[in-house]
């Protein structure tokens, strides 16, 4: 059995794109079309090439144009298409063309008899000329081009001399036309509206210099074409709108790095905005139909695009790497048989890596970053899995995949001078061999199974690694063949890090084969394993120590790797009875694993606890080896390994939820009635405990403070991970129990149902902690881990001077941890849990926040203000929580908050008729004292009277102190302390 070199048996990458997002486009940020991007790019290289050329700005009508004798001209350099070689000046050898130099190949010549007009050759026409060509290329009519050059001659006669980048081209253009200058009204709203979005993307979303906070002009600029673009703007001299236009867009475009007023307007060369420009003009350079191939005067096209440098703020650097994004999106846009391009393509990205050693600013940063992660991540796709992408016909590809991938991986690298270039290449493509060859061992795993099972009817067949080890001899030798010679480019073991790995998959499969062989005696069939096992081993060791007789260690380092199969010791592994001691063991791994668990968020990448993946793997061992034992009555014996399996995973559970408190662990004793004074000082009775975080005054430290290493946010969120895995996983454990069981019976039956109840005690477990967890993680954030900021900081003395934003902040980077630490699956339940827990405890700081918070009616407004923050966290902006489960958490809150605006005597009236109608008492009754429920509510009593407490006016103090008795001024407030046990387990 061999490995097939033949097309039909190994796929060839993929023919489509995989819709790869355009890098450029994609942080635009605003909705510009293609035909919108040429028309404004086509604008700029016209005016660039009439500000640079030497002939005077000319005009000429449409009229005149039909005549054959009129040559056109807007002082573009006008090379017609290429002369016979004979007439043709020969370029120096420091001149050589850039189709040429990139290797790309040309279209053929214009097709015989036929202008770029479509006009017939025999008809009186004009010499075609480079910039015509462009013209057609970029899909621009001729009425347009006639319009813009039309326009940049009235703005050539208006400012004489002036060059193209000391004006704002947008700008001007908008005040050269009226409607009547287009087909229709239509076409010509549509016009504005894209001048206006280019001055929108170029002055406000992607300036060239950062927008200053205090500079009011970006909002005037925004109000004026939010305005425009609901209703064309009067675009004549004398409107006010366009001279308030015009005063803006200058002031915006002419700034400097020192503050004073730059004679170069920039308006067109922030990244991205530039590279979509510039991206119009390298997609003209293909022929539009041979798509993989630039038309003839290429370079000639390129000479003329150069010019709009000056105005986009193109660079050599830029420029290689717009240009490479466009040929590699071509290669695989246009089905990948055009390999010259990606060959362009790596050369371009040769020299973006020499010049990406200079210092580059954020925005260029980012777009390389981007640009490089597409590349990489597409390459890498192909090369991950090699041995299924590249076959006999289509092998001389490979070594360009592999340059591509390489040289993004050492660009984005972050300090690329420093001498680690042979070590990115390496490290990039021993992973590609060590997932390639590990993929193509699983699917020869896979193979064989199944060739196997097809075959279970022939007598005495081989047993499955027997086959598998003689395929894997077949692997590895193809390798030293095909794939090793061109990876040792770039990595000196190629073919010893792919035996290795090949010998590392089968000693897995080889260990599990010597468990199940341990149960009884020496059968056949094991025999037959261990000696092709060993066959396969010299083999794979000999083809390591020829892979690196050049290498400095001589192979050393790999041939280590290969830990020895050691089949002769298989004899000695022999055991009779498991069961009971695999219990023992999984019992033993659980309170061994929970001491030793730390829940540490970065132990594993898959962020749920260590020890529960230990756990659950040695269940799915268990149950495997289960199946695997050479006996009849696994369905009659598998109840007691069962429970003993849901007894061990309960334990693990409970112990892993003890300690970490609940909901009411954290939510602080309701501080007794009294009135408050503005300026009073925070209470002594009132204070945390000393070992608390606010007595100590510091920061609570998530995870890392001493004593609370297992109490921390990150923690908390494995040990939610770590329940959401459980599940998970014991409903995978659970059907494969059911399939095995169906597998090993006769005359399968339906026992889905009772297998199901057998870990009944884990799952029950499960769900209730996952509850208790997300509750109490929430709850701790909120009145312990935050209350330095929330209970003991907001809104304390001056409202204006102690408002909601650090709260805000802190309870900003808690969400951004459980973001990046809590699974997909029960995040938004977590952040649930926060919402609700943030919403009560400022109602806490507003009902029950003791004397150090009066509030006035002005206040209000501060109030409501602060929770739309605090809603807007936790919306941010359509990416958070759903807006619906947000109103819903806050009803509460917005009707609490309109009472702080109701006029005192009013508020006073409303709370005296609510307790009469609550407690059926008449007009002259003494007013009871109603009794804090907890559950707050614009109706109730107690609300009412605490709204009331911290009402800052003599009219409330009046009616507190005549109705209750409660003084006027606090001078020792009867508070009980907050009641956080949490403090007392940290002791």
């Amino acid at each position: 059995m061999g490995i097939s070199n033949d097309k039909t048996t190994i796929p060839a990458p993929p023919s489509d794109d995989d819709d790869l997002p355009n890098p450029f486009a994609a942080q635009l940020g605003l909705p510009l079309s293609d035909l919108e991007l040429r028309e404004t790019a086509y604008e700029v290289l016209v005016a660039s090439c009439r500000s640079t050329g030497a002939n005077p700005l000319t005009y000429i009508s449409q009229s005149q144009r039909s005549s054959p004798a009129t040559d056109r001209s807007l002082s573009m350099p006008s090379p017609r298409r290429s002369p016979p070689k004979s007439a043709t000046p020969k370029k120096s050898t420091t001149e050589k063309s850039s189709s040429n130099t990139l290797g790309l190949r040309k279209s053929a010549a214009v097709k015989k008899g036929r202008d770029l007009s479509g006009q017939d050759a025999g008809k009186a026409k004009r010499p075609v000329t480079v910039p015509d060509l462009v013209r057609v290329q970029m899909g621009i009519s001729e009425h347009a081009d006639s319009r813009i050059r039309r326009g940049l001659l009235r703005i050539a006669v208006a400012q004489v001399g002036k060059r193209i980048e000391t004006m704002v081209l947008p700008l001007e253009l908008l005040q050269q036309f009226k409607h009547t200058d287009f087909p229709n009204q239509l076409d010509f709203e549509a016009w504005q509206k894209r001048k206006l979005k280019i001055l929108e993307a170029g002055l406000l979303l992607h300036p060239h210099l950062p927008l200053d906070k205090n500079d009011t002009a970006p909002q005037r600029l925004k109000k004026l074409i939010s305005g425009a673009l609901e209703k064309p703007i009067e675009t004549g001299k004398q409107s006010e709108k366009m001279k308030g236009l015009r005063t803006t867009v200058m002031s915006l475009a002419c700034r400097s790095f020192d503050g004073s007023v730059s004679e170069t307007c920039h308006w067109a060369d922030g990244v991205p905005l530039n590279l979509c420009l510039y991206q119009m003009f390298l997609e003209a350079c293909f022929d539009a139909d041979e798509k993989t191939s630039v038309v003839e005067e290429v370079d000639e096209v390129l000479d003329l695009v150069k010019k709009t440098w000056v105005v986009l703020g193109i660079n050599q650097m830029l420029h290689n790497l717009c240009f490479s994004w466009v040929l590699f999106h071509r290669y695989i846009s246009t089905g990948q048989v055009e390999t010259n391009l990606l060959f362009a393509a790596n050369s371009l990205l040769v020299e973006v890596e020499k010049d990406a050693k200079a210092t580059m600013n954020a925005a260029c940063s980012s777009i390389l970053s981007s640009t490089l992660n597409l590349i990489l991540g597409w390459t890498e796709k192909s090369l991950l899995s090699y041995h299924d992408t590249f076959y006999s016909d289509n092998i001389d590809v490979m070594p360009i995949f592999v340059s591509l991938a390489v040289l993004a991986a050492k660009i984005l690298e972050k300090d690329i001078s420093s001498g680690k270039e042979v070590d990115v290449a390496r490290d990039r493509v021993d992973m590609y061999i060590r997932s390639s060859v590990h993929s193509a061992f699983s699917q020869a795993m896979e193979m064989i199974k199944s060739s196997k099972k097809s075959s279970k009817n022939q007598r005495n067949p081989l047993p499955v690694l027997s086959i598998l080890a003689q395929y894997i001899i077949e692997v590895a030798l193809n390798e030293k063949e095909i794939f090793s010679p061109i990876l040792k480019r770039w990595h000196p073991l190629a073919a010893g890090a792919a035996v290795a790995v090949l010998h590392a998959c089968y000693g897995n499969e080889l260990k599990r084969f010597v468990k199940i062989a341990g149960i009884g005696e020496l059968s056949p069939n094991v025999v037959l394993v261990l000696y092709a096992a060993d066959k396969l081993e010299r083999v794979l060791v000999q083809i390591a120590v020829e892979d690196s007789v050049e290498s400095e260690d001589g192979g050393k380092a790999v041939i280590q790797e290969m830990t020895p199969f050691e089949s002769e010791g298989v004899m000695d592994s022999l055991v009779k009875t498991w069961i009971g001691t695999r219990v023992d063991r999984l019992r033993e791994l659980v309170g061994r694993n929970l001491q030793e668990e730390d829940w540490d968020p970065e132990a594993y990448k898959e962020r749920y606890a260590p020890s529960a993946g230990d756990v659950l793997r040695m269940m799915d061992e268990t149950v495997e080896a289960f199946f695997l034992l050479p006996m009849t009555r696994h369905r009659a014996l598998l109840p007691d390994l069962m429970g003993g399996l849901d007894q061990c995973l309960q334990q693990y559970i409970m112990e892993a939820k003890s300690g970490c408190g609940s909901r009411n662990t954290f939510i602080p004793v309701m501080p007794a009635l009294t009135r408050c004074k503005t300026g009073s000082k925070l209470p002594v009775a009132f204070k945390r405990k000393e070992n608390s975080y606010a007595a100590q005054g510091r920061k609570p430290q998530l995870g890392t403070t001493d004593g609370e290493n297992s109490l921390g946010l990150p923690q908390q969120c494995v040990r939610i991970n770590t329940m959401q895995h459980i599940r998970v996983e014991l409903e995978v454990l659970v059907k494969r129990i059911i399939n095995r069981l169906n597998s090993k019976s006769s005359s399968p039956e339906d026992i889905s149902q009772g297998i199901g109840k057998k870990f009944e005690l884990s799952i029950a477990a499960c769900v209730e902690g996952l509850q208790q967890l997300c509750e109490a993680t929430a709850y701790k954030v909120i009145f312990h881990d935050l209350s330095r900021v929330l209970w003991d900081g907001l809104y304390v003395g001056e409202v204006a001077l102690s408002r909601i934003e650090p709260f805000l902040e802190e309870l900003e980077q808690h969400l951004e941890i459980i973001l990046a630490t809590a699974h997909d699956r029960v995040r938004t339940r977590l952040i649930i849990e926060v919402m609700k827990a943030s919403f009560e405890g400022f109602l806490f700081v507003l009902l029950a926040g003791g004397p150090s918070r009066a509030f006035t009616r002005q206040d209000s407004d501060t109030l409501e203000e602060d929770f739309m923050f605090l809603m807007d966290l936790f919306w941010f902006n359509g990416d958070g929580l759903p807006s619906e489960l947000i109103i819903k958490a806050s009803t509460t809150v917005k009707g609490v908050i309109p009472l702080f605006r109701i006029p005192t005597e009013s508020l006073i009236d409303q709370f005296r008729r609510i307790t009469q109608d609550t407690y059926g008492l008449s007009a002259k009754s003494k007013l009871p004292l109603p009794p804090t429920s907890g559950k707050w509510d614009p109706t109730d009593p107690n609300t009412l009277l605490r709204v009331l407490c911290h009402r800052n006016d003599d009219m409330a103090s009046n009616f507190l102190k005549k109705t209750y008795n409660l003084p006027k001024e606090v001078i020792q407030v009867q508070v009980p302390e907050l009641k956080l046990p949490y403090d007392s387990m940290l002791g």
